[in-house]
């Protein structure tokens, strides 16, 4: 979440950036057959005896791999490119990551959000599309070069593959545009309806289970409170969480206010913040006013002059500059709904890690300069009481909600630790 594949660039170092500065025209590269072949369509013979539940791979913010094209009538620096001939990768582009052309990829990866529709759109002269619906391998890796620090759910494809699972047939990728919250993906959650139906047919008619890590578990939880019991009793065998953001998390106001380069130096955070501020998802995994974790005197940001918790969000937003932001967040806050998704679950997550629960900022910082962090329990982006939300809907739901929590595992690392590895595939061959 909060973009937080940007961890790729952490191992690259101030003489290496050099190498990384792309042409002032960018181009896509080329890629090779494998993986990105189309997925079949016929339906699959089970590869042993045992007939496996299919697993659907629901990416978190940052997660999927985003391509542009460019005619646009201005651009930030004359090096950047005005105008494209075909696609060319936009996320995951480590070429784009190093300073000076950051800037570029932050006005061509920025949304314009319109405060009377409640929608948002491409900047001018922007066109953003999703790579590989449908997929296994686009979420993967999210440089299209596969590069190992671009790494993604592969650790996690890898291991159902040595399991007997086979890409694109009973492993499947379900990437959307992650800058945008669900009420803006309308269409992504009629395919993604679909994409469950045909695996589910491609597998001798197999229930799926959805694999979901951080705000995709909240895209899932979003698919399933708007289907029938009936449908998700046929179609949906489980539901394996990691790291989700139920409620929310502090780290995102982070972003929206002083911006979060996630401790890359190379990287101003204060130019990232240009563009998330422009993405509703980002409003979207703020914490959520409605599943009173946060309380009423529970301070979110402190400045000399005030302090605001849950309830004083438009006023910070308003102090911040950031007006657009509390009009998305009047919007997206409450998007989903906290009722349990009516399907059998496991909760996975990291604790025990130092995790953002609130910032303080001196006199004249707020909100331009970083601020300091005071941290409580969580994996690192989300906070444990967020993490931990489900455990009311054992209560709530027929169905059970198990909870698996794992010591000193973050965010990022849930997604090739061992340990959650092995249990995952412990958890398919019950399912």
């Amino acid at each position: 979440m909060v973009r937080c594949i940007l961890f790729v660039v952490l191992t690259i170092s101030a003489s290496s950036c050099a190498l990384l500065i792309p042409n002032p025209l960018p181009k896509a590269p080329k890629l090779p057959p494998w993986p990105w072949i189309k997925p079949t369509r016929t339906p699959a013979k089970p590869p042993s005896d045992v007939q496996l539940s299919p697993v659907i791979l629901l990416p978190g913010d940052g997660g999927s791999q985003l391509e542009a094209r460019l005619n646009k009538p201005s651009v930030v620096h004359y090096f950047c490119a005005q105008k494209t001939k075909g696609w060319f990768d936009l996320w995951l582009n480590v070429e784009l990551l190093v300073p000076y052309v950051l800037d570029c990829f932050v006005d061509n990866m920025r949304l314009v959000y319109n405060n009377e529709t409640g929608r948002s759109e491409d900047a001018p002269g922007v066109e953003v599309r999703v790579r590989g619906f449908g997929n296994s391998t686009s979420v993967e890796y999210l440089d299209t070069s596969r590069i190992s620090l671009s790494k993604y759910f592969a650790d996690i494809a890898a291991y159902l593959v040595a399991k007997g699972y086979q890409r694109d047939v009973s492993i499947r990728g379900a990437p959307y545009d992650f800058r945008k919250a669900p009420n803006e993906l309308g269409d992504y959650f009629s395919n993604l309806r679909k994409l469950v139906e045909e695996t589910y047919e491609m597998n001798n008619k197999t229930a799926v289970t959805f694999i979901a890590h951080s705000m995709g578990n909240l895209i899932a939880l979003y698919l399933l409170q708007d289907q029938t019991a009936e449908w998700k009793q046929k179609y949906i065998s489980g539901f394996i969480s990691l790291a989700a953001p139920w409620a929310g998390a502090v780290k995102a106001i982070k972003a929206a206010t002083s911006g979060d380069n996630l401790d890359v130096s190379l990287i101003s955070a204060f130019r990232v913040r240009a563009e998330q501020r422009t993405n509703p998802s980002l409003t979207f995994i703020m914490p959520n006013p409605e599943s009173e974790l946060w309380g009423d005197n529970e301070t979110l940001v402190s400045t000399p002059e005030r302090n605001y918790t849950i309830h004083d969000m438009q006023a910070m937003f308003h102090d911040m500059n950031y007006d657009d932001g509390w009009e998305m967040w009047k919007r997206t806050a409450n998007l989903v709904d906290l009722s349990p998704p009516g399907v059998k679950m496991y909760c996975m997550y990291g604790v025990g890690i130092d995790t953002p629960e609130s910032m303080v900022f001196g006199r004249g910082q707020f909100p331009d300069k970083p601020p300091k962090v005071i941290y409580g329990d969580g994996d690192g982006t989300v906070n444990r009481k967020s993490l931990e939300y489900p455990k009311q809907w054992n209560f709530e739901q027929e169905e059970d909600v198990a909870f698996l929590p794992f010591g000193g595992v973050t965010h990022m690392t849930i997604l090739s630790d061992k340990a959650v590895l092995d249990q995952i595939g412990k958890i398919l061959r019950l399912l």
